[in-house]
């Protein structure tokens, strides 16, 4: 028999048995789904994290040192270190404004538009980031969370662009409005805002103005970050004349691909971890399959005993009884395919709602959780599928064949 007459026989024998043969497939529509979810959303949570982190994270690098950077020390980083894109200062602030009878404590963050571009800390979703005359000029403007927003303002979706907020004394003008779901650290008093460098120095930071808290310094395209770390050390040392003995203790440099890579091992290995756990739902689905071959074996004892008179081999009828067992994995993969794709895309919408990833944003910010799909998930279920017709469906199709014709015959 060639491949499409035992297609044909296959359909033809399960259709006589739907409401078995229904069952049997349930077992292996649920393995298939949860492994197709499981997977995807593991996959989706990386992704997710990963964007969080911005597209260039993988370049970056932190430098902290014991006394402050200054712009001459960041200027002589990128003309000693050849290996170095970029790099550009951040300095903190901290500060305090009233609302009606509240005291709102501010965390501000100064950079350039540059840098909070590249680094994802700031993504508007209202309004502008500050242009080039606005930051050499630290004039007083802001960008402000939208959850600030909420507790200055009293609603996130107020309008606040060109409103003013006080800070010591002075009033700063709001220019935009960063993607964040709360106020800060779920403190209804605590906000955060972002300005140009140059202001935050001038009025809001114990810093002396033109000096740094840390410096975010972006490797070339194709330099390896780990391999960049000692040689942008040394370069910060030659800057701020630093002996080599008290390297060490003065200067710390961090790579964010490492943390990329950590973060990529652990979900990596989450989700071989989820997928066996749900792999274990295939197992049973394969047993069941078993034991209704097994089933349809005994029920057909006769007919295999009057195939086999009528010229059959004993191949035939395990290619048969196998195609049998193959056609119920392979419906219950596509199905489960399809089953798991909803199921994801339905946890998805719930966890985004929800607001369960927020925790994990890089800015605070709301998380759109979106499944990770591939054609490699879609050949794994195929694949599954096809491993466990043949592996629980072989047993059975061999026993079939190995029946003694005669005895096919005479049995009622």
């Amino acid at each position: 028999m060639n491949a499409r007459d035992l297609m044909r026989e296959a359909l033809r024998a399960l259709e006589a048995n739907r409401g078995r043969t229904l069952l049997t497939v349930l077992g292996i529509v649920i393995g298939i789904a949860a492994v197709i979810a499981m997977t995807s959303l593991i996959g989706g949570v990386q992704q997710t994290l990963l964007n969080g982190l911005g597209l260039n994270a993988a370049r970056m690098v932190q430098i902290t040192t014991s006394k402050p950077l200054t712009d001459s020390d960041i200027n002589k980083l990128e003309k000693l270190n050849a290996s170095i894109d970029f790099a550009e200062g951040i300095v903190s602030g901290f500060s305090t404004t009233k609302m009606d009878d509240r005291d709102i404590s501010v965390s501000v963050t100064g950079g350039s538009t540059r840098l909070f571009e590249l680094t994802g800390q700031v993504k508007l979703i209202e309004g502008r980031l500050f242009n080039a005359q606005e930051e050499a000029s630290g004039a007083r403007v802001l960008i402000i969370e939208r959850g600030g927003v909420k507790t200055y303002f009293g609603n996130p979706d107020a309008d606040v662009i060109g409103k003013q907020i006080k800070l010591n004394n002075a009033s700063y003008t709001i220019v935009g409005v960063a993607d964040a779901a709360s106020g800060g650290m779920g403190n209804d008093n605590y906000m955060n805002v972002f300005m140009p460098a140059k202001t935050v120095s001038r009025g809001l930071s114990w810093l002396p103005q033109g000096s740094y808290d840390q410096a975010i310094a972006f490797v070339r395209e194709g330099t390896d970050p780990e391999g960049a770390l000692e040689g942008i050390k040394q370069a910060i040392a030659k800057a701020q004349n630093v002996p080599d003995d008290e390297i060490e203790n003065y200067i710390w440099v961090y790579s964010m691909k490492a943390q990329i890579d950590a973060l990529q091992s652990f979900t990596t290995a989450f989700q071989l971890i989820t997928g066996a756990v749900a792999g274990i739902s295939l197992l049973v689905g394969g047993i069941g399959i078993m034991n209704m071959m097994l089933t349809n074996v005994t029920e057909r004892i006769r007919e295999i005993g009057v195939r086999r008179a009528l010229g059959a081999r004993g191949r035939d009828i395990t290619n048969q009884f196998l195609m049998e067992s193959i056609a119920i994995c392979m419906l219950g993969g596509v199905i489960g395919t399809i089953v798991g794709y909803l199921a994801a895309w339905g946890i998805a919408l719930v966890v985004t709602n929800m607001g369960i990833l927020q925790a994990l944003s890089a800015n605070g910010g709301s998380v759109t959780l979106a499944p990770a799909f591939s054609v490699g998930t879609i050949v794994l279920a195929v694949g599954i599928s096809l491993i466990i017709g043949v592996l629980f469906g072989f047993y059975p199709a061999r026993r079939a064949a190995k029946l003694d014709p005669v005895e096919c015959l005479r049995y009622q």
